[in-house]
Protein backbone atom coordinates (compact mmCIF):
# COMPACT_ATOMS: atom_id res chain seq x y z
CA UNK A 1 0.00 0.00 0.00
CA UNK A 2 2.89 2.37 0.72
CA UNK A 3 4.30 1.80 -2.76
CA UNK A 4 0.97 2.52 -4.44
CA UNK A 5 0.52 5.53 -2.18
CA UNK A 6 3.94 6.87 -3.16
CA UNK A 7 3.25 6.34 -6.86
CA UNK A 8 -0.03 8.26 -6.66
CA UNK A 9 1.55 11.06 -4.61
CA UNK A 10 4.36 11.47 -7.12
CA UNK A 11 1.79 11.84 -9.90
CA UNK A 12 -0.16 14.36 -7.82
CA UNK A 13 2.97 16.42 -7.17
CA UNK A 14 4.49 16.28 -10.64
CA UNK A 15 2.00 14.89 -13.15
CA UNK A 16 0.40 18.24 -13.89
CA UNK A 17 3.76 19.66 -15.02
CA UNK A 18 3.54 17.71 -18.27
CA UNK A 19 0.46 19.79 -19.12
CA UNK A 20 1.68 23.06 -17.62
CA UNK A 21 0.81 25.04 -20.77
CA UNK A 22 -2.66 23.47 -21.07
CA UNK A 23 -3.82 23.57 -17.44
CA UNK A 24 -4.44 26.61 -15.30
CA UNK A 25 -3.10 26.62 -11.78
CA UNK A 26 -6.58 25.93 -10.39
CA UNK A 27 -7.10 22.93 -12.69
CA UNK A 28 -3.65 21.58 -11.77
CA UNK A 29 -4.46 22.00 -8.06
CA UNK A 30 -7.81 20.26 -8.53
CA UNK A 31 -6.09 17.40 -10.41
CA UNK A 32 -3.58 17.04 -7.57
CA UNK A 33 -6.23 17.10 -4.86
CA UNK A 34 -8.32 14.45 -6.64
CA UNK A 35 -5.27 12.18 -6.65
CA UNK A 36 -4.27 12.97 -3.08
CA UNK A 37 -7.46 11.72 -1.40
CA UNK A 38 -7.07 8.03 -2.35
CA UNK A 39 -3.31 8.36 -1.76
CA UNK A 40 -3.92 9.63 1.75
CA UNK A 41 -6.34 6.80 2.53
CA UNK A 42 -3.78 4.23 1.31
CA UNK A 43 -0.96 5.90 3.24
CA UNK A 44 -2.80 6.13 6.55
CA UNK A 45 -4.11 2.57 6.21
CA UNK A 46 -0.68 1.17 5.43
CA UNK A 47 0.94 2.93 8.36
CA UNK A 48 -1.81 1.94 10.80
CA UNK A 49 -1.63 -1.72 9.72
CA UNK A 50 2.15 -1.77 9.54
CA UNK A 51 2.86 -0.38 12.99
CA UNK A 52 3.37 -3.32 15.29
CA UNK A 53 5.26 -5.26 12.66
CA UNK A 54 7.44 -2.20 12.09
CA UNK A 55 8.27 0.71 14.36
CA UNK A 56 6.64 4.06 13.47
CA UNK A 57 10.04 5.47 12.51
CA UNK A 58 10.62 2.52 10.16
CA UNK A 59 7.23 3.03 8.53
CA UNK A 60 7.96 6.74 8.07
CA UNK A 61 11.38 5.98 6.59
CA UNK A 62 9.86 3.48 4.14
CA UNK A 63 7.18 5.98 3.19
CA UNK A 64 9.63 8.82 2.59
CA UNK A 65 12.13 6.63 0.74
CA UNK A 66 9.53 5.15 -1.58
CA UNK A 67 8.18 8.66 -2.18
CA UNK A 68 11.59 9.90 -3.30
CA UNK A 69 12.07 6.93 -5.61
CA UNK A 70 8.67 7.47 -7.21
CA UNK A 71 9.35 11.18 -7.65
CA UNK A 72 12.47 10.19 -9.61
CA UNK A 73 10.53 7.60 -11.64
CA UNK A 74 7.72 10.00 -12.54
CA UNK A 75 10.28 12.69 -13.36
CA UNK A 76 12.14 10.29 -15.64
CA UNK A 77 9.37 8.33 -17.37
CA UNK A 78 6.56 10.91 -17.41
CA UNK A 79 8.45 14.20 -17.67
CA UNK A 80 11.59 12.99 -19.48
CA UNK A 81 14.16 14.02 -16.84
CA UNK A 82 17.45 12.14 -16.93
CA UNK A 83 18.53 10.23 -13.83
CA UNK A 84 22.18 11.08 -13.28
CA UNK A 85 24.92 8.98 -11.68
CA UNK A 86 24.76 11.32 -8.69
CA UNK A 87 21.06 10.50 -8.24
CA UNK A 88 21.75 6.75 -8.48
CA UNK A 89 24.42 7.22 -5.80
CA UNK A 90 21.85 9.03 -3.65
CA UNK A 91 19.40 6.14 -4.06
CA UNK A 92 22.18 3.79 -2.96
CA UNK A 93 22.66 5.86 0.18
CA UNK A 94 18.92 5.67 0.82
CA UNK A 95 19.15 1.87 0.67
CA UNK A 96 21.98 1.97 3.21
CA UNK A 97 19.88 4.28 5.40
CA UNK A 98 16.90 1.90 5.24
CA UNK A 99 19.13 -1.04 6.23
CA UNK A 100 20.46 0.97 9.18
CA UNK A 101 16.98 2.07 10.24
CA UNK A 102 15.41 -1.38 10.01
CA UNK A 103 18.55 -3.04 11.40
CA UNK A 104 18.11 -1.18 14.68
CA UNK A 105 15.01 -3.29 15.35
CA UNK A 106 17.00 -6.53 15.08
CA UNK A 107 19.62 -5.26 17.53
CA UNK A 108 16.90 -4.14 19.94
CA UNK A 109 15.19 -7.57 19.81
CA UNK A 110 18.52 -9.34 20.43
CA UNK A 111 19.12 -7.16 23.51
CA UNK A 112 15.67 -8.08 24.85
CA UNK A 113 16.33 -11.81 24.31
CA UNK A 114 19.62 -11.60 26.21
CA UNK A 115 17.94 -10.06 29.25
Amino acid sequence: MLILSSAIMAMAWLGHLKYKEDLSFLMAALFAWILVLPEYILNVSAIRWGVGTYEPSEMAAMNLSSGIVFIALVSHFFLGEEISIQKYFGFGLMIVAMVLISGSKSAKNENKKEQ
